[in-house]
């Protein structure tokens, strides 16, 4: 389990993995831990699969297309483009916003297909890293799948990288040189490239305005596209893909301040590859908070013995520190501020995840954004009280609410303020009464 917990809140009495020593005994047969799927067969799968197809140190292949900057020694950093050894439509590989609903075998396959190939840059001088720096850039510029001739140093090992913030990737090897076809670029992209005096955070929310995917503007952001001439820099794929939902979402929420606030309580739900979600939107001005539930066995909790419960929370005013509990904090809430801005409407929301056993592995930071946006886009069921409203998440939700509520501050906050709201209206219902 990482060590980024804000709230621990362990939970007693639960079925967990007995003994570290569980594989050794099922061997991916009889699936001792209680997962639908061994993750050891599913990487396994992977590997065998990439291995028939990497034969030498030449690579032939079509770019979804992807690039990946590595956040190790930073400020000099590993970067590079993504390729499969195959040819042919692959931009499905590197667009998360179309993986809804796909499991994690699926994902796991065509993302452990991707090569990475890699060079040394320097952060601070995008433009001084060389020819290959130069064709990375454009290849994570262009709007179509592209033709890669690449060659590397070495023969890749069969390996597949997983990450809680960045989606999976295949095997990487130093790259000697590369060459590729001709690359189309979206107009608005080109225009924010090449315009000098745009702000990159102005680049990012033009774009955005302009209906660019947010993968795609991650993409750009990461390997120094935009922002203000000798300024501009290269930025971590990791970092990159949590400042984007920073900034869109932080820009949404200036909005969502100024609209009126919702009337009623609010649950919105979506599950998928076993994560659960039940977002909460409650009449008060805008706040916000994410918890996150790890159960035994589930992807960063693998040989827990209790569900381990951790969150983060902001105020009316925004926070100004990095959330405790990282990327998938910032791709809630621009999932949720999206959602408030199309109707013109605040709320203080509180957005309750539960991660079991079925999530055999992480596979990005998007399927928070995607599993929000997807609730989001359901209409959401109304309750006139914050007590229906919590029994109804309280019946989706595996974990007691009371567990949930020890977790939040929100909630607890909320609950509060309900208790303080009906003693004043009992003190003024007496008033009225001896009035009269």
């Amino acid at each position: 389990m990482p060590e980024r917990s804000l709230y621990q809140a362990p939970v007693n009495g639960l079925s967990a993995i007995s003994k570290s020593g569980l594989c050794v005994y099922c061997k991916g047969s009889t699936r001792l831990c209680g997962k639908d799927r061994c993750p050891i067969v599913v990487r396994l799968y992977s590997r065998l699969k990439l291995e028939s197809l990497m034969k030498s140190t030449e690579l032939d292949g079509t770019s979804p297309p992807g690039v990946f900057v590595g956040r190790f020694g930073y400020p000099h950093v590993y970067a590079g483009p993504l390729v499969p050894p195959i040819q042919g439509d692959t931009s499905l590989f590197d667009i998360p916003e179309y993986w809804f609903g796909r499991t994690i075998d699926e994902i796991v396959n065509f993302r452990s297909m991707l090569v990475r190939g890699k060079f040394r840059v320097d952060v601070r001088q995008p433009y001084d890293c060389g020819r290959l720096m130069d064709m990375t850039r454009e290849l994570a510029l262009a709007s179509n799948p592209l033709d890669l001739e690449v060659q590397l140093k070495n023969r890749p090992t069969a390996s597949i990288v997983l990450d809680d913030d960045v989606q999976p990737y295949g095997p990487s090897a130093l790259l000697k040189d590369m060459c590729m076809g001709n690359t189309k670029i979206d107009r608005s992209i080109e225009y924010a490239h090449y315009d000098s005096d745009l702000k990159a955070s102005e680049a990012v929310l033009s774009l955005y305005d302009k209906g660019v995917l947010v993968s795609k503007i991650q993409k750009g952001f990461s390997v120094g596209a935009f922002g203000l001439g000798k300024k501009r820099k290269i930025v971590p794929t990791r970092w990159s893909i949590t400042a984007v939902d920073s900034i869109l979402s932080g820009h949404l929420m200036e909005k969502v301040r100024t609209y009126p606030i919702v009337n009623e309580y609010r649950v919105y739900e979506s599950g998928y590859i076993d994560n659960r979600f039940e977002i909460l939107m409650m009449p008060e001005r805008w706040s916000y908070e994410s918890i996150e539930a790890w159960y035994p066995g589930s992807a960063w909790n693998p040989q827990g013995k209790e569900i381990v419960c951790y969150g983060d929370w902001e105020g009316f005013d925004g926070r100004t520190t990095y959330a405790a509990i990282g990327g998938c904090y910032y791709a809630a809430r621009l999932a949720v501020t999206e959602n408030l801005n199309r109707e013109r409407r605040q709320a203080c929301v509180a957005v309750l995840r539960e991660a079991h056993p079925g999530y055999i592995m992480p596979v990005g930071v998007w399927q928070v954004r995607e599993n929000v946006r997807n609730a989001m886009r359901s209409e959401p069921l109304k309750f006139k009280t914050l007590r229906e409203a919590l029994e109804r998440v309280a019946s989706k939700l595996d974990i007691s609410l009371s567990t949930w509520i020890d977790s939040s501050k929100l909630l607890r906050e909320a609950l509060f303020q309900t208790k303080l709201t009906n003693f004043i209206h009992s003190i003024e219902s007496r008033g009225s009464s001896k009035a009269e």
